[in-house]
This record gives C-alpha cells, sequence and structure tokens, in this order.
C-alpha cells in the first residue's frame, strides 16, 4: 500500500498575512476558496512538493504557531538563503549540527536532534548531504528548516 503525505494543515491567526507571507517565500497558490464566514480554505504548494500546506477559517481547533519542523529539502542551501533573503524572509544563519542528524542513546535507541542544539555557523565543513540547514517561521511562528540533501540516502 502507498501512502503519500499530501496536505499539511497550518494553524494561523491572521489569514490574509500568512497568504501574502507563503506567496512572499515562493509557494505555489493552489485555492482561495470561501464558503462562508466561518469557512476559508487557502492552499499553497512548495515549489517542487507533492505535500501542500493548507490554512484558514474553520480549518483546525490548534493553537495558532505551533506547527514545527517542517522540513524542506534544497539542493543547495546557501542559494537557498540568498534567494529567502532577497524575498525579503526573515531567515536563520546557514548552520551545520556539531553532532550529526542523528545521536544514539545507550540503550541503542537513535532520535532525532531538534536543530537547535549544538549549531555550529556555516555548512556541514564537508557539504555532506542532510548535514547543513537553514530556519524560518512565519508570521504566527510554525516553524520552517531548509534541508541540503544532494545525494539521497539509499531507498529514498
Amino acid at each position: 500500500m502507498d501512502l503519500k503525505l499530501e496536505m499539511i494543515v497550518l494553524p494561523v491567526s491572521d489569514i490574509d498575512r500568512t497568504k501574502a507571507f507563503y506567496e512572499a517565500v515562493g509557494f505555489r497558490l493552489d485555492v482561495d476558496y470561501t464558503a462562508s464566514d466561518d469557512f476559508r480554505v487557502v492552499h499553497f504548494t512548495p515549489p517542487g512538493s507533492e505535500c501542500s500546506i493548507i490554512f484558514g477559517e474553520g480549518m483546525t481547533s490548534t493553537a495558532p504557531g505551533t506547527i514545527q519542523s517542517l522540513y524542506l529539502i534544497v539542493t543547495d542551501i546557501e542559494e537557498a538563503h540568498a534567494e529567502l533573503t532577497r524575498r525579503g524572509i526573515d531567515v536563520s544563519e546557514v548552520f551545520h549540527d556539531a553532532g550529526g542528524l542523528f545521536h544514539g542513546h545507550e540503550d541503542g535507541d537513535v532520535t532525532h536532534r531538534s536543530p537547535g542544539q549544538e549549531r555550529l555557523a556555516g555548512p556541514h565543513p564537508e557539504r555532506a548531504s542532510y548535514g547543513s540547514y537553514l530556519t524560518f517561521s512565519d508570521p504566527d511562528g510554525n516553524g520552517w528548516v531548509l534541508q541540503e540533501v544532494t545525494q539521497r540516502l539509499p531507498g529514498r
């Protein structure tokens, strides 16, 4: 059975402000539909992605800004930084994780490390695939991580 992630619902407080933000980021506007005063849906897709975001009125009861660590994959993190900055998006500097993306525990469990931990300035020294990042947030604080992937792991 194939299962494809299609859409992520973002909780936002100001639909039009958020719409303008994602337009500035460069996402493609797919739908802006108002059915009533209580229901409006805005649907965007990042360039090259099969998964979209959706937000609006009557979409979710989740508090605005609570969605974090939404990953966007890019092939050149420095180019992405320059483009987003040119578009007026407040992005972090490019960084890499001192301990690597994953770290192990004594019990053998492997967990994902938060991108905010042990950040070192600049891209990964060897520009290792999956090793360089930058972050930004939408106006409500929903958080995005851009990760540089130049060569996919086997099976991806």
